[in-house]
């Protein structure tokens, strides 16, 4: 019993020393548990606090490890990113009508014209070929080409003059020969070559429309480049305007003459004088319509 004793105050202390390690453990068990909740606590923090950026290590948030950091890898380059399908705009797919151009538009020019020298292709299908020559008045501000090409759309349709199967047309340059010549003149110089073809075409003592004289179409530039007010008024576009005054005009060389309205709201013939009024009918540039000639009463 004696030597016992001894030996159990050994065994007693030494057990002492075995326990000690076991609350070490206790507390390291307990510690890391209560990092993980504040760093998860502060990760949750820091990436939803105003103003915090990913990746950005605020005040009372642990900075990870060495464990805790991503294996690096290779680095990408950030992909360029593809521009989003772009929805036409309404202007974009029904873009405003050009009603008239704007600015002062010459009174007179030179009284000598330039002419297209470049020959145009056969437009019809079959009959005999009439042949013109396209021209602009020196100073009158327009391109002789543009307004070449313009008129050589309004007579190639379809819907012109050529859908008749009776007749074709081809632009031919100066010099050579020719039936007809379109001209675009200014006002003053439109009314003195309509007068001296037995035309008047002043209303309110201006020159105002456009005429036909033997072997001459002459396509007044005040009208070219501003339509007339009751075109305007219903946003019938300018360009319509123009292939109905080349096509008007060219009618009477080709010998048609005026005609009246069929009735409101339908087409007017294109021989009608919609210059001056429409009389109830919708403008319309073109003397065959869905192939068929359409016209109205003379007048």
């Amino acid at each position: 019993m004696p030597e016992f004793l001894p030996h159990g105050r050994r065994a007693r202390a030494t057990g002492r020393g075995r326990r000690a390690p076991a609350a070490g453990r206790r507390w390291t068990v307990l510690l890391v548990a209560l990092l993980a909740v504040v760093v998860g606590a502060g990760g949750v923090l820091s990436a939803s606090g105003p103003g915090a950026d990913a990746g950005t290590l605020t005040a009372g948030t642990p900075t990870p490890g060495p464990t805790a950091a991503p294996a690096p890898g290779p680095t990408a380059t950030p992909a360029t990113p593809s521009p989003s399908p772009v929805t036409p705009s309404p202007s974009a797919t029904s873009p405003t009508p050009v009603l008239q151009l704007a600015g002062p538009v010459p009174s007179a020019g030179r009284g000598s014209f330039g002419y297209d020298d470049r020959p145009g292709p056969v437009l019809g299908r079959a009959g005999p070929v009439q042949h013109f020559r396209v021209a602009v008045e020196t100073g009158s501000g327009e391109d002789v080409h543009a307004f070449s090409d313009e008129a050589q759309a309004a007579l190639a349709g379809p819907g012109s003059w050529v859908d008749s199967g009776r007749l074709r047309l081809r632009r031919v340059p100066e010099g050579e020969a020719y039936d007809f010549t379109v001209y675009l003149a200014s006002a003053t110089t439109a009314g003195r070559m309509c007068r001296a073809g037995g035309v008047d075409i002043r209303v309110g003592g201006r020159p105002y429309t456009s005429c036909r004289a033997p072997g001459k179409v002459i396509i007044n530039l005040d009208r070219w480049r501003t339509s007339v007010p009751h075109f305007v008024r219903a946003g019938v576009p300018l360009s319509l305007y123009r292939t109905y005054v080349v096509n008007h005009e060219v009618g009477h060389q080709l010998g048609h003459h005026h005609e009246r309205c069929p009735g409101r709201g339908r087409p007017a013939p294109v021989m009608q004088q919609q210059s001056l009024f429409l009389d109830g009918c919708t403008a319309n540039p073109w003397p065959y319509l869905d192939g068929r000639r359409y016209g109205g009463r003379p007048v």
